[in-house]
């Protein structure tokens, strides 16, 4: 039951009622939920709470509203380890995701701005940037910036559709002892937000990890922008893997 009474806005309390339901299964995958003027006269509260409440539910990627249908329970997001050394396609094939990557440009040079929240931030960099999709739809972009004396020939490899851990590895003989990493909720740039297909203001996860190897430290920088509303990223940690 709703308290009114509480602190929490009844509509927070409708929607944590619902996912509840959804969580244990009282409301299974692809149900529908019942219609505004139901869980209204449930309830005792005005149809514009009920829709503050599936509203919220929608932004947490647990319903979805089907025009002229109804709101309906969606399917259970993949998991996505994304914060260990594990890299970007070992991560999402231990999740069960087929990703497809592709690069976005050639390979070059790239003077990083002074000021960036970046290991090579007024240097020169070699910069790969490549879109991950799953099932055809873009879900990540990373900018992986590379130190151009440790990875000299870089831009002469065939990245497309490659491992990067493993070319690093069996190329230039490095492997990465750790790692030091952040992420934040963040508006991409609009070259991002275009290639991922997002609506304009958008917000979406960014991850920023500096990669250490032996008498080689913060060698590879990423910038890796992530889209949540189709994946869940979770983090392991201490999982001595690979970067791909």
């Amino acid at each position: 039951m709703l308290n009114p009474a509480s602190p929490l806005p009844l509509y927070q309390q409708l929607a944590e009622l619902l996912g509840r339901d959804i969580e244990s299964g009282s409301l299974s995958e692809g149900a529908r939920l019942p219609s505004e003027p139901e869980l209204a006269r449930q309830h005792g509260i005005g149809r514009p709470t009920v829709r503050q409440a599936t509203e919220l539910l929608v932004q947490r990627g647990l319903v979805e509203r089907k025009r002229g249908s109804g709101t309906y329970v969606r399917s259970a997001p993949k998991r996505v380890d994304l914060f260990s050394l594990g890299g970007t396609l070992s991560s999402f094939r231990e999740g069960g995701v087929a990703l497809e990557t592709k690069l976005l440009g050639r390979v070059n040079e790239t003077q990083v701005d002074a000021n960036a929240d970046n290991p090579f931030a007024g240097k020169t960099a070699l910069l790969v940037t490549r879109l991950g999709s799953v099932a055809e739809k873009p879900v990540l972009l990373e900018r992986l910036y590379f130190d151009r004396d440790v990875f000299a020939g870089l831009p002469r490899l065939g990245l497309a559709g490659a491992s990067l851990s493993r070319l690093v590895e069996e190329r230039f003989y490095l492997r990465p002892t750790h790692a030091e990493q952040s992420f934040r909720v963040a508006f991409p740039p609009e070259e991002v937000r275009l290639a991922l297909s997002l609506p304009a203001r958008a917000a979406l996860l960014l991850v920023k990890r500096a990669l250490f190897f032996p008498r080689a430290p913060r060698a590879v920088f990423g910038e890796l922008y992530c889209r949540t509303d189709e994946l869940v990223f979770s983090q392991t940690i201490g999982a001595e893997t690979r970067h791909d």
